[in-house]
């Protein structure tokens, strides 16, 4: 990445200044993402597979709860570890075996060989690959971290826009198994091309005329110390219910438009375009939304979304394409705020100089979400034969969701509110100043005043 500094300190990214040159890290990262995100595409792939292989809905789902399960899984173990790898190396690393893992699994012939190749080697690249963007531009955007890292991960929610019509198009010309192939390879170069830009800013580095947010909580320094606050379990107990309802629902959107509303299945790929400008656009949004409220109302907003889509389903029948539409629209889109809420989250409550390792465990109640989620919807399609059944549960679970954040996170938020930052607290990350939340800022004749 052309990152130097010049003389007189001045930091280049990419040939331009930093201050204007940050902003190219993140349509970058989206692209990265958008790479990651071709995982929630699988509801195309569900079908062939299904009539291939002489499978049920419970099995064909095995291989996306894999994936999801093993992408949590190797969050928290790439935070640790990616100090000591670099930002870059782990990129590489993590797009070879992301795409090694759908070239693989275009020559399983048993769902046990999804599972292993698209589930646990494509579900690891996925989560060595995550964090990387997501930590790079928090850490080039200090004074901005909700709306730039909601801005990046879209690309994992706009995915499918663009891979669901493209991957559909290829199942139609060359079937199934040569579609994974031709996916896994040009995932496999584009993220190795674009690793050279994931570099951290310089040490001391910010932005110039940042403001610090005032709402940055004091947080312990080692990462795990965080299983000591009530904060953590808060958010994290949230986050699965989040991710278990928008999960459940992702993986089954297709599905449920061909068998419940009766929709064809090109209409069905086309509807995953649609779902997924909602799963994108929620990003920026309630990162934006994080940054300036409450966590608690923020997450009570979404579980209300969430209970609505879920009422629409209980009551959709044969023929209802718009209220299939919009009650996918509304799951995808309170999914894709989770993905922004989370990491936002924990920025604001915990050291942000061990973030990557704090949203790596934070992280692990994503991958509880997708198991549970994706296994319950599979197993009640197959009991019950409908799959109007499977959003009584999940309205229930919005409900508890509304109660645990009304608990918890409140008290979170006023924790950090009595006990703020000391003066000469020294815990920020290299750059940010003297401790969370502030930064020095150059006074005339050289010298520094804090902020």
């Amino acid at each position: 990445m052309n990152l130097t500094i010049q003389p007189g300190r001045q930091v280049m990214v990419l040939g331009r200044p930093a201050s204007q040159g940050r902003w190219l890290l993140i349509p970058l990262g989206m692209v990265i993402l958008l790479c990651l995100g071709s995982v929630y595409s699988w509801s195309l792939f569900r079908t062939p597979l299904e009539q291939e292989l002489g499978i049920g809905a419970t099995e064909s789902l095995l291989p996306f709860t894999v994936v999801l399960v093993f992408y949590a899984a190797l969050m928290p173990v790439t935070g640790f570890y990616l100090p000591r790898l670099g930002t870059r190396l782990t990129t590489v690393i993590g797009g070879v075996i992301v795409g090694l893992g759908y070239i693989l699994s275009s020559f399983a012939t048993q769902v046990a060989g999804l599972v292993v190749a698209y589930g646990i080697i494509g579900g690891t690249g996925i989560g060595i690959v995550y964090g990387v963007p997501i930590l790079v531009v928090s850490r080039w955007f200090p004074d901005k971290k909700g709306l730039a890292v909601g801005l990046t991960i879209i690309g994992f929610g706009l995915s499918p826009l663009i891979t669901a019509p493209l991957a559909n198009q290829l199942i139609e010309a060359y079937t199934v198994r040569p579609t994974l192939r031709l996916l896994g390879i040009a995932m496999m170069v584009i993220i190795t091309a674009l690793s050279f830009t994931m570099k951290l800013p310089p040490k001391h580095w910010q932005p110039t005329n940042s403001v610090a947010s005032p709402t940055v909580a004091a947080a312990p320094n080692q990462p795990t110390t965080i299983f000591k606050s009530r904060s953590f379990y808060g958010l994290w107990i949230c986050y699965v219910i989040g991710t278990l309802v928008g999960l459940s629902a992702i993986g089954i959107s297709s599905s449920v438009g061909e068998e419940l509303i009766g929709i064809q299945p090109a209409l069905a790929a086309s509807s995953l375009s649609l779902f997924a400008v909602f799963n994108g656009v929620s990003r920026p949004l309630f990162g934006w939304l994080s940054d300036r409220f409450k966590p608690h109302y923020v997450a009570i907003f979404s579980y209300t979304i969430s209970f609505v889509a879920c009422v629409l389903m209980m009551q959709a029948r044969s023929g209802q394409i718009g209220t299939y539409l919009l009650a996918f629209c509304l799951f995808w889109f309170c999914l894709g705020g989770w993905l922004a809420m989370a990491p936002t989250i924990t920025l604001r409550l915990f050291a942000p100089d061990h973030y990557a390792q704090n949203y790596g465990i934070v992280f692990t109640a994503y991958g509880v979400g997708a198991l549970i989620g994706t296994l319950v919807t599979g197993r009640t399609r197959d009991l019950f034969g409908s799959y109007n059944h499977v959003f009584v549960p999940l309205a229930l679970l919005t409900i508890l969701g509304m109660v645990v954040a009304g608990t918890l996170l409140p008290a979170a938020t006023r924790l950090s509110r009595q006990r703020p930052p000391a003066p000469n607290a020294g815990s920020g990350p290299p750059g940010w100043g003297p401790g969370p939340g502030r930064i020095r800022t150059p006074r005339r004749g050289g010298g520094c005043r804090r902020g």
